[in-house]
């Protein structure tokens, strides 16, 4: 059984023949630019869900977990705990989640994690390592309340995090397998 699934997983193919083209050397400075970039071809493509990124996160022990989240805001400049801007910053990656669920209990206890999003059609990946903080209860508020079927009901539980990169890194296939990776480090 195993020999067969091998052989019918090595069958299938990896990319299309018609995948975008990238070049590093003309990549903006700033990641942001180049996300927003790739974000709004992956939209003109028609890619479903462009906006679905799997986050990792792991415990105080290191056992880790993933799950499909959906990004809520990206804030280039802004230091959205203080609104004040950042040097030498990455941008405000923002997701939400209940405190209580694994991922929230999680990044109580050890507040790194990791986004990728995945554009399979385009063979893009764009990865996003950093530091998690909880934005306000008044932002985590109003996100609640902007979600299709919220009603008006408030959910305490409910928070607003920030992802803080200080990695992004972006990864387009080539259908020649030599993948080219370009990443941004603080």
């Amino acid at each position: 059984m195993t020999d067969s699934l091998r052989r019918r997983l090595r069958a299938l193919p990896d990319f299309p023949a018609d995948l975008p083209r990238f070049d590093p050397a003309t990549a903006p400075a700033d990641p942001v630019a180049l996300f927003l970039d790739w974000f709004d071809h992956a939209l003109a493509a028609g890619v479903p869900q462009p906006h679905a990124f799997s986050l990792a996160t792991s415990t105080e022990t290191g056992l880790v977990s993933s799950r499909m989240l959906i990004l809520k805001n990206l804030d280039p400049a802004a230091d959205s705990l203080a609104g004040t801007a950042l040097a030498g910053s990455f941008g405000s990656w923002q997701f939400a989640s209940t405190r209580g669920s694994r991922k929230g209990r999680e990044l109580a206890a050890n507040p790194h994690a990791a986004m990728n999003f995945y554009w399979a059609t385009l063979g893009r990946q764009v990865r996003v390592v950093g530091e998690v903080f909880l934005l306000s209860a008044e932002a985590s508020a109003l996100d609640w309340a902007e979600r299709p079927g919220a009603d008006g009901r408030a959910n305490p539980d409910w928070q607003l995090y920030t992802l803080r990169p200080t990695e992004v890194e972006f990864w387009q296939a080539s259908p020649d397998r030599h993948h080219i990776r370009h990443r941004y480090a603080l």
